[in-house]
């Protein structure tokens, strides 16, 4: 596995875990994020390169910082 996909993994965990701390489905997070629930989906299997505007309508809608969001991704 490439390091690209690996980081990209690790996103998709945190933001995972955040929904689910927030008590969240991923349809509701689409909602509140202005996203599609399949790229939510997508973004939480480490299929997605998030763009840095989405990354802030997650970290908006997840009520994070986007640091928080990147925090541990490297």
């Amino acid at each position: 596995m490439s390091v690209k996909n690996i980081e990209l993994k690790k996103f998709g965990h945190k933001v995972r875990m955040l929904r689910q701390v927030k008590g969240l489905s991923q349809e509701k997070l689409a909602e509140l994020a202005g996203l599609h629930r399949n790229y939510i989906g997508g973004i939480e299997r480490g299929e997605r390169n998030v763009a840095l505007l989405n990354i802030l309508c997650l970290a908006r809608a997840l009520e994070v910082s986007p640091s928080q969001l990147l925090e541990g991704i490297e």
